[in-house]
Order: C-alpha cells, then structure tokens, then sequence
C-alpha cells in the first residue's frame, strides 16, 4: 500500500509540473493574489482537492445515475469560475457569494470562504489532466469495486498535483501583499484578479488555451508514462480494494501436482443474466439443471479479436462432445456500450458460428460471481458442480481438451471421437499493444492533447513513434470511441500480421500501408471487429487511414 501511495504521489505531482497546468494557472495566480487573508491559497487548493477527488472518485456513476453528460461537470466548473469571476469584479455579487461562508468567519468574498469555492470549481476543470488515474479509478468503479485504498491513492494523487499549484497561489499573494502601493488598492487588485478569471474561464469554454498547453515542452511525458501506468495502478487499487485473486487460480496454485484433475472449488450459477439464446425457448440454464454433464462456461465478448480466434476451438469442441455429455455455455460479458444489445451479440454470434447457449451477462454479475478478468476465459466444471480446470487468453486449446476429456471418461464415456482438428492462430511474436481509441482507456495517442466529448480539429506529428497513432483532421473523442468528422484521418505505426479495429456508425475507411493505398473498407450495420491490415508476416509500418464523417472507431488490436 505505502509504495502505491508513493506512486501515485508523484505521479500527481510530475502532473502538476507538466504542461497539463497551464490552463488553470492563470486563475490560481489570479485567484491566489485577490485577498489578504493568509489562508487563500490554502483553501484554493483545498478545495480543488476535494472537487477533484470526489470527481474521479464518483463522477462518473452519479453522472450516469442521473442521465447527465459526462462533461457535465466539466460545464459546472466553467459556470463556477465565470460566477465567481464576476463576484470578484461586483462587489454586491461577491457579498451574495460569500453569505454561505459567514459563519466561518468570512468577512468578505475575496478573503476565504470565496477560495474554497475556487477551488472547488477549479477541480471540476482540472479532472481531464488525470488520465492515467482516471482510467483507473473509472475500471475500478465500473466493476462496483471503489473503495477506502481507491480513495486513498486517488486522495494522494490530488495533493501530488495540487501541491505546485500551491506554490504559484501563495507566491502570487505574498507578491501582492509585499508592495505597500497595491495593498492600499486592493479592491483594485480584486477587479483586475477577476478580470484575468473572466478571461481565462472564457478560454477554457472555447478551447484557447489548448494551442499553448500543446506547445509546450511535454519534458514530463516520459516519467508520467513511467509512473501513471494506468493499468498497472487500476491492478493495485483493486487488489488493495478487496478483489481477491481469482479463487480457482488461488486454489490451483496450492494444489499440489496430481495425476487426476485437482477440485478447486463449487462453481458459481449463472446469476444476474439479462437474456439466454441458443437454448430451448431461450429458456435460462442452471448448473443444477446441468448436473451429470460435463459444463465449460466461457467469457467471451463478440468484438474482442482474442475471442475470435478462441471461438473456434470452443465451438469445435461443442460439436464433436455435445453427444458425449459436455454442455459450453458463452458467457457474454460486454466491454463497449454496443455489445450491451441483445440483437447485436444474437448477430455476431450467428456471423461467428456459435451454436451452443449464450448467457447475456449485461451487468457482470456472474462475471463477478467467477472474480474473472479476462477475455476469453474459460472454467470446466465437472458433474457435481465442482470447478476442475480454467484457461484464460488464448493458447491453452490442446491442455482444455484433454482435461473436457478427461473428465467426460470419468463420466462413464467409453469411446470418445478424435480430437478436434482447429488450427492454433494465436500470436506468438510481440505485436503493438491494444490501443483503445476513446479516451477513457486511451494511452498509445500522440499529437494534439485530446479533448473530450468536443469536436476539434487535430494535427498528426509529422512522424509518428512505433506503437503509436495520432489523429488528424475533426475529431470528437468521446470515453468509448471517436467519431470522425471533416477530413478526419487516423495514422498507426505498428508491428504485427494483422490490424483490426473495431467500428460503427456508417461510411468508409480509405486504407493506406507505407503511403500506398491497398483497400477501401465500408462501415455500416452492428459495430464490429473490421480487418484493415493483413500480412503474411511481422510487419513493421504505418497505416494511414482516411475516413468519411460519421464513422465511430473504439479499438486497434493486433495479430
């Protein structure tokens, strides 16, 4: 815990000295110089710890609870800033500010109660400079896993970044405060200090700021990449949060070695399943209705690549051992907002050959029940319900079958067809990492600053690094995926066989390998897993891919 708590700490503060604070430094400068009182400062950046902790914390559920925007508060921040702003140039406004903070001994807006308030509004705004503890608060509060350790790291984090902030807001007080000929002008400095708000707030709303947030020297980036890996962190959170490891990998690994397969413990029924197909009437299973066969659930989502290549061995075992007793159950566990449509995963499971039962698992409750974390993943159950093997990602087909057959012998099965014959496609070079497209989990973009749920227009770098991509052209970025605008144009430096991305909405994608155009890929009906690149072999190169407006991009994977 201590060593996370470390990291998060400077994380925050690496962020705080990066070029991520240059749209809020005007007001805390501003902010920090319009009153006397030397508690300012301090409740400036109290208060933008509290905004911006519970804002990482909740922000995203409440908002989603209540039917809002996700750059509501964003929004809110804005309106609090221009408020205030004006409550520092009009006295009477600032007077019906500051009534709330009477009673803690306010005597005016400008001194204390008003700084709180600033800062408050000023971590609403300051949230997008958090990506990487974002990302992994927002995995960890998606799973219903927030916690006293998530509150502590996020809370660690916020103090590291505010902790420069600080710095210019008492410097710029003890400046003013310092010259006898302006402390005599005070309500002078509070018009001026409110004016420089009003500003500043207007180039936040219209995005002015972002040219010069970009243009400064990203000298941080690599440290922040270093020591904000958003994965890495969103792992320790929710280990520390009370997230077991997974119980039958646990079991397993204390099990000592046998020659039958080891008991790992009662499997979990399918709980909280929104919808069944592939079943008689689409009827609901059970594993009590399954006891005396032989039951291989696995977790799977259509749009992941992982899965597709898996599917086959799965589905080719289904077929050859359903008249032997062995029942495979699809657990479909969706990761983007789209996979959450019935109609969807019914098509995508018809287009992928999946005939055997599909549960969908909407809301991960059986997700949870199993502690799983992967796609794919699958668990063997033996007749009386007990978990006897798991296989998580791909690869592991050969050791699965002999384990489904094995415990169909034990089952009383005499003879047993051949093994099945599906070929392994599983990587097994190292490939460009995953690379999600909307900013929630994005990490591998380079260029313009992305800016959330707004279109903008973004410039490519001229060159791109390996492993990296870059939008070019209107954008809007949203948490799941970017929908393209005019000219819009995404260009991708990888190493693989293969490149997919998953897409939606309607239009087309021109296709381009090492400046040469090689296919024009169309976009329409159920978002989907669409291939754009395939090679015979490694390929290290730049795919430039030009898009017609409206087309939603979410995911690169690779193979």
């Amino acid at each position: 815990m201590a060593e996370l708590l470390v990291v998060a700490f400077l994380g925050g503060l690496i962020t705080g000295l990066s070029p991520c604070i240059v749209p809020v430094l005007p007001v805390v400068v501003a902010g920090g110089s319009a009153g006397t009182s030397r508690a300012r400062p301090y409740l400036i950046i109290g208060g933008l710890v509290v905004s911006f902790s519970l804002t990482e914390l909740t922000g995203s559920t409440v908002l989603s609870a209540l039917g809002l925007p996700q750059n509501f508060l964003f929004w809110l921040g804005i309106g609090l800033l221009g408020l205030l702003a004006v409550g520092l140039m009009v006295s009477f406004v600032g007077e019906w500010i500051e009534r709330p903070f009477a009673r803690l001994g306010s005597s005016r807006y400008a001194t204390s109660g008003g700084g709180f308030v600033l800062g408050l509004s000023l971590g609403l705004v300051f949230v997008p400079c958090a990506g990487p503890i974002l990302a992994a608060i927002s995995a960890a509060e998606a799973n219903h896993r927030i916690g006293f350790s998530s509150f502590v790291v996020t809370l660690f984090y916020a103090v590291g970044a505010s902790l420069p902030l600080l710095v210019f807001a008492v410097v710029a007080q003890r400046a003013v405060s310092g010259w006898h000929r302006l402390r005599t002008h005070l309500p002078a400095v509070r018009k001026v200090a409110g004016a420089v708000l009003a500003v500043t707030t207007l180039a936040l709303a219209f995005g002015l700021l972002d040219p010069l947030q970009r243009d400064v020297p990203g000298y941080t980036s690599a440290l922040e990449d270093h020591l904000e890996s958003g994965g890495s962190i969103a792992k320790q959170i929710e280990a520390l949060d009370g997230e077991k490891p997974n119980q039958f990998a646990k079991k397993a690994a204390t099990t000592a070695k046998m020659a039958t397969l080891p008991d790992l413990g009662k499997a979990p029924d399918f709980t909280g399943i929104e919808s069944w197909f592939n079943t008689p009437g689409d009827k609901p299973l059970s594993l009590a209705q399954l006891k005396g066969k032989v039951v291989l659930v696995d977790f799977w989502t259509y749009s992941c690549i992982n899965c597709q290549r898996s599917l086959p061995h799965v589905e080719g075992w289904y077929k050859d051992y359903e008249k032997d007793g062995l029942v495979v159950v699809g657990v479909s566990t969706p990761e983007f907002a789209f996979e959450h449509v019935v109609s969807n995963v019914r098509s995508a499971a018809g287009s992928l050959g999946i005939h055997y039962p599909v549960a969908i698992d909407n809301n991960y409750a059986t997700w949870d029940a199993y502690n799983n974390e992967y796609w794919p993943a699958e668990y063997l159950i033996d007749p009386t319900g007990e978990v006897r093997a798991y296989d998580f990602g791909e690869g592991g087909y050969g050791t699965m079958e002999s384990n489904i057959r094995a415990l169909l012998t034990a089952n009383s099965v005499t003879t047993l067809p051949p093994r099945t014959d599906v070929p392994n496609k599983t990587p097994t070079a190292e490939t460009t990492p995953e690379s999600y497209v909307g900013y929630e989990e994005e990490q591998y973009d380079v260029g313009t600053t992305i800016v959330h749920n707004k279109a903008i227009v973004y410039h490519a770098p001229t060159t791109v690094p390996l492993d990296n991509f870059a939008f070019d052209g209107t954008w809007t970025d949203r948490s799941q995926e970017a929908t393209s605008g005019a000219h819009a144009s995404i260009d991708l430096h990888f190493v693989a066989n293969d490149v997919y991305l998953v897409m939606g909405g309607t239009g087309s994608v021109s296709v381009s390998f090492n400046g040469r155009h090689l296919t024009t890929v169309e976009v329409g009906g159920t978002p989907r897993l669409y291939t754009l690149y395939s090679g015979d072999a490694l390929q290290t190169g730049q795919l430039d891919l030009a898009f017609s407006p409206g087309v939603q991009a979410y995911d690169f994977t690779f193979g």
